[in-house]
């Protein structure tokens, strides 16, 4: 069924969108066509939708038995039903029909941060606003949200962090990152293709081709270590760069997921893979059991062979070179976690 958009504009806080965001939010929105007696929702719920009444009726049901009616048009039917989580209420239709949409909240929350930087944001808030900075920049941003990085962000920190990348213009040849060097930006691709690689002898070791919306650079920052890769541009192109103390705040504090011993046996136990990300010869030397061995470098090459499904916990001797592994995974949507203090915080074992 498709959405009225004259219906979806107005509600609240959908009103204070650009034009291009409320569209994005409307493709990825859900219509529903329900009738008399069906519930919408019930106490206890923690679904992640925002659901608003375009028609018809909707009674909400409190624990203790008390009600309210709600019907379109209203100024109650601006806001979402019952938008508490866990559900406060049960709602259910008591039209004969009614029609709903269903909003993916977080991205809702997402879109209006990305639109509050905007100098030109009007003050009040039902007052909508036309149009974003640019078409370049709206296309960009919103696939941006999208990605696995930015969609578990809080939208304070999607806000700060778009306001403080900064834009470079580059040319296919280009050398972004070289090897050995120290770590000082974490970089976003904005339009163009790169490669990584790692130099070896008087040629290359190719570990990946990166594209639009994809990220590298972090493991230096991360582990406070030189680059381990060099990245050199295939194509001309735009980065977007963020400088080392604003990925620290921005990124690597709210995405890393750290772990103690017992936590990380637990995941283990309920089927989680360990896996060691030092050198082969480390690995050999002290290893945890069961643990597969991945170095750090060869990461991102292997990731493609990994099961997205699957929950992984990673490790190495105090923490550092696993959690700039665990926060790639991260960008490459797995679920990762990272030991806290490294092997030296669990029992090793010969392999």
């Amino acid at each position: 069924m498709n959405l009225d958009l004259n219906k979806f504009r107005t509600l609240i806080p959908l009103n204070a969108l650009y034009d291009d965001s409320l569209l994005y939010l409307a493709g990825q929105s859900t219509v529903e066509r329900m009738h008399a007696g069906d519930v919408i929702f019930n106490i206890g719920d923690e679904d992640t939708d925002s659901v608003f009444l375009l028609a018809g009726t909707v009674r909400e049901t409190s624990a203790n038995h008390q009600h309210a009616d709600i019907s379109s048009g209203s100024e109650e039917a601006l806001y979402a039903l019952g938008n508490f989580k866990p559900r406060q209420f049960k709602a259910e239709v008591i039209s004969e029909r009614a029609t709903l949409v269903r909003v993916d909240t977080q991205l809702m929350e997402k879109l209006l941060a990305w639109g509050q930087f905007a100098p030109d944001f009007p003050p009040n808030e039902r007052v909508r606003p036309a149009k974003a900075p640019s078409a370049e920049e709206s296309e960009w941003m919103m696939s941006m949200l999208q990605t696995k990085v930015l969609l578990k962000l809080p939208a304070a920190n999607i806000q700060s962090l778009f306001s403080r990348l900064v834009e470079i213009k580059v040319k296919a040849g280009d050398k972004i990152i070289e090897y050995g060097a120290p770590g000082d930006y974490y970089y976003m691709i904005k339009e163009g293709r790169c490669k990584v690689f790692r130099p070896v002898g008087n040629g290359e070791n190719k570990l990946a081709e990166l594209q639009r919306c994809d990220g590298f650079g972090e493991e230096a920052l991360i582990s406070d270590s030189p680059r381990n890769a060099s990245v050199t541009m295939l194509t001309d192109g735009t980065l977007m760069r963020l400088s080392k103390a604003d990925f620290v705040e921005l990124l690597e504090e709210p995405l890393l997921n750290w772990v103690d011993a017992q936590t990380a046996s637990d995941l283990i136990s309920e089927g989680a893979i360990r896996v060691d990300t030092r050198l082969e010869s480390e690995f050999r030397n002290s290893a945890l059991p069961g643990a597969i061995n991945i170095p750090l470098h060869q990461l991102r090459k292997q990731a493609g062979s990994m099961n997205r499904l699957q929950k992984f916990v990673l490790y190495c001797d105090t923490g550092q070179r696993s959690s700039a592994g665990a926060f790639l995974l991260g960008q490459l949507g797995f679920d990762a976690y990272v030991l806290k203090g490294g092997i030296s915080h669990s029992t090793p074992t010969r392999v």
